[in-house]
């Protein structure tokens, strides 16, 4: 299985999606409800949410990179 299929699956995957989607979830509520003086916590969840987007992005940017090049070895296969 290429990295791309596994990239794609585990995008795919019901137990990755509710993990990330939940995840997701809970760090939005926790950081919409924070208390004003709570800054330390807010700039945690923050980060928190940023890292699972960055992880995600990461995955889906491997499954565009292996169907890019894909395409390219089609339309160039001596290059």
């Amino acid at each position: 299985m290429s990295r791309e299929d596994e990239a794609k699956n585990l995008l795919e995957n019901k137990l990755f999606r509710e993990a990330v989607d939940t995840l997701g979830i809970e760090l939005l509520d926790r950081w919409t409800g924070s208390g004003v003086d709570d800054v330390n916590q807010r700039e945690s969840i923050w980060l928190a949410l940023r890292l699972l987007h960055s992880i995600e992005g990461h995955i889906k940017s491997i499954v565009e990179t292996g169907h890019m090049a894909k395409i390219m070895e089609k339309q160039n296969p001596y290059i």
